[in-house]
């Protein structure tokens, strides 16, 4: 009886996470949440006051979904991860539905602005159901080939993995959300490479994907004109070009030192979005080429801490959450800074911990949980 109670003792202890966690992964995740948070206060407060007559009402909201997204990071940091295995077919099937409910017209809770149907009204924030829809493919995927293991070599086990990516491709193609598309079909190959498929499946799915994504740009109005405004938007410098003309005076600006934490004037409603997908552009106007520099270097020792941590997981499974969570950060990064500085079209793409955005921040931390639940069971270095 001794000996079955200690075994059960510790099965329960096997359930909790063992170990500290990444010390340095969780700093650089507080930075730039707290640059984040301080930035959007100084971005948001001209078009905050000008909506509500309260120039904190945008970073009070944030502030409150970072505080309860730092609290649950923390509780799924202690969570054992390997309890994401069972849970990502339901995380994924959820999102898969909240992404055809978004399609319905359905007064007061299905939101369509700017052309686009991507939100769904929960009374207290709005809410993207493709961000749901990247972590669910991040649990599933790293649940479905952590599994397969020598399998993935096998043309017929890409089979799921596919009707998950072409499903939830079709479904934003109709919201229609191009950026999401990318990240997370990104994501997706990110995951199948790492996981140990061939590289010329890659390099065809990846070229596939390429020339569907080229079809769509092609045959759809509103990213055609989106291209030739990223080729020339002087072309409509008081329409559809106006928004990254803005971006890039903001920009232009700031030179190297910066106007000054909070002496941006192209927040003051002339820079569209300012204190979401083009907040970076703020940055740079106040804080300089130094300020950007600066968050941009956060970034990728973040993103460098995190594929560290990759390679050294105690198994697959933590590997895969790992890179999922972590190539999902620097595409979107990437693609951010991108638009801002028009290197791409625009997408509508939000830079992580700095855009406005309660939901998408509350998942983001809830992934850098994952991670840091991971990192608890990457055994320690020996001393001496």
């Amino acid at each position: 009886m001794e000996r079955k109670r200690k075994r059960r003792q510790l099965t329960q202890e096997e359930k909790l996470a063992r170990g500290p966690i990444d010390l340095p992964f969780l700093l650089l995740t507080m930075l730039l949440l707290g640059f984040g948070l301080v930035m959007l206060l100084s971005a948001s407060s001209a078009s905050s006051y000008y909506e509500s007559g309260n120039a904190m009402a945008y970073f009070t909201k944030q502030a409150i979904f970072a505080v309860s997204g730092v609290a649950v990071m923390f509780v799924v940091s202690k969570i054992d991860y390997q309890s994401f295995r069972g849970l990502s077919v339901i995380i994924l099937g959820v999102a898969i539905f909240l992404l055809i409910v978004v399609l319905i017209p359905i007064p007061g809770f299905s939101i369509k602005a700017n052309g686009a149907r991507r939100w769904l009204n929960l009374g207290i924030t709005n809410f993207q159901p493709s961000e749901l829809a990247k972590l669910g493919v991040i649990l599933y995927f790293s649940a479905r080939i952590s599994k397969m293991k020598d399998k993935m070599t096998e043309m017929r086990s890409l089979a799921p993995f596919v009707v998950v990516l072409m499903i939830i491709a079709i479904l934003l193609y109709f919201e229609p959300h191009m950026s999401g598309t990318i990240l997370i079909l990104a994501v997706g190959v990110v995951l199948l490479f790492v996981g140990g498929i061939k590289l010329k499946w890659v390099a065809a799915g990846t070229g596939t994907m390429v020339a569907g994504l080229w079809f769509i740009i092609t045959n759809t109005q509103y990213m055609t004109s989106r291209i030739q405004l990223w080729q020339n938007p002087w072309s409509d410098p008081r329409g559809d070009g106006y928004q990254i003309i803005q971006s890039l005076y903001a920009i232009g600006s700031g030179g190297f030192l910066g106007l000054g934490f909070g002496k941006s004037r192209q927040k003051f409603l002339y820079l569209p979005e300012e204190h979401n997908d083009f907040i970076f552009a703020v940055v740079c106007e106040e804080l300089g080429f130094i300020g950007g520099a600066i968050v941009l270097i956060l970034f990728a020792l973040l993103i460098l801490r995190g594929y560290w941590l990759a390679i050294h997981a105690r198994d697959r499974f933590g590997s895969l959450l790992i890179v999922g969570v972590t190539t999902l950060l620097a595409v979107q990064v990437f693609l951010n800074i991108g638009v801002v500085t028009n290197f791409f079209p625009v997408t509508g793409i939000s830079l992580p911990f700095f855009s406005y955005g309660g939901t998408a921040l509350f998942l983001q931390l809830f992934e850098i949980g994952i991670v840091l639940s991971v990192s608890r069971q990457i055994p320690a270095p020996r001393s001496g």
